[in-house]
């Protein structure tokens, strides 16, 4: 293949949601009014969705037409916009305190239900991840399974933060059913790196700073206290990707997997590095050492994300496809990266 010729892209990380309006129909009707008095105090804080530009999220002739424009045949979709009794963006919100658990769960299902339908609108285009909350097992696993019978093509693991004491972490054996029902129905497993798994900060100047600084190590923190826990071992079926998260921390991660399973006789796993790269697919930025990482786990394992309708969205399929070329990748490679490996995410499996 020429490097002028194109490339069919799956985009493993895009995002989608409803206005309120729009979730308000989807809401259990028991809620509405709730929600009605809610969204009278709302004020949202993304421009992104105070603008024009937030019909991107839900307006499907616009989506297609702006990613066919780039080669962007198919997508694997997470929130962004503000289900009920969020209070945030559902992509970087805070997991519930007990309190709160019973309204933000009724949010994440309207949201499901939303997108169940916007998926089911151009099923071969979109694959849609299930919203869960950790914050009671049970109500969690109900949610994989609604979404998985209406279409959904995988479920988005929160993270879980140190603050959240009401929440097991994500090494506990609590959550072994969830690990099973997705083996048992070829459910792939996301993790994005969004925001879920930090810790409140204070609010003060420097506060965002904070975030943005810290929150790839909370999200990272996901996939070793899964590697590590013997999540794969029991659950040798299991796929998690990585998404938004870059990768260019993985070649530290894997030498510091390997040093305290040497250290630890008989270990929590039986080869946390081979465990990693077996189980465990990852998004990277297009600044990472791509050449290093397709030696480290492998080319089958990297996947391309365009982030749209973020406003990097429509310019990254070309960016990526040239730091691919400059990093050593054949045209053959770039196209697995681009476009196979994202069937991983996208094609329901028996």
């Amino acid at each position: 293949m020429r490097a002028t010729d194109h490339y069919v892209v799956i985009s493993s990380d895009c995002h989608a949601g409803a206005s309120h309006a729009q979730y308000r129909e989807y809401l259990d009707p028991q809620w509405r009014d709730e929600f009605d008095a809610w969204r009278g105090k709302y004020s949202n804080p993304f421009r992104d969705l105070q603008t024009d530009g937030r019909t991107r999220n839900w307006d499907g002739a616009q989506r297609i037409g702006d990613q066919e424009a780039e080669g962007v045949v198919a997508e694997v979709l997470f929130p962004n916009t503000v289900p009920p009794f969020f209070p945030t963006g559902s992509v970087i919100a805070p997991a519930p305190n007990p309190s709160e658990f019973p309204a933000r769960l009724a949010g994440i299902r309207a949201h499901n239900r939303w997108l169940a339908d916007f998926c089911a609108q151009e099923p071969n285009r979109r694959a849609g991840q299930t919203q869960i909350f950790l914050n009671d097992v049970d109500e969690a696993l109900k949610d994989i399974v609604w979404g998985h019978e209406h279409g959904l093509r995988g479920v988005l693991l929160p993270g879980v933060s140190p603050d959240t004491p009401w929440i097991e972490p994500l090494f506990s054996r609590t959550y072994d059913p969830i690990w099973q029902v997705c083996q048992e129905r070829g459910i792939p497993v996301t993790h994005h790196a969004g925001g879920t798994g930090v810790p409140k900060l204070p609010k003060v100047a420097c506060s965002v700073v904070m975030f943005v600084m810290e929150a790839g190590f909370w999200a990272n923190r996901a996939l070793w206290h899964i590697t590590m826990s013997g999540v794969f071992d029991r659950f040798p079926r299991v796929r998690v990707a990585s998404i938004e998260a870059g990768a260019d921390w993985v070649p530290d991660l894997l030498k510091k997997l390997r040093k305290v399973h040497g250290q630890s006789p008989g270990g929590f796993t039986s080869d946390p590095v081979a465990t990693f790269r077996d189980h465990i697919w990852v998004a990277p930025f297009y600044e990472d050492d791509l050449g290093q990482l397709k030696d480290l786990i492998g080319l089958d394992h990297l996947l391309f994300g365009s982030d749209w309708p973020h406003a990097e969205g429509l310019a990254e399929p070309r960016m990526f496809a040239d730091d691919l070329r400059r990093n050593g990748f054949d045209e053959d490679e770039i196209r697995v990266v681009m476009a196979d490996n994202g069937r991983v995410l996208t094609e329901r499996l028996p």
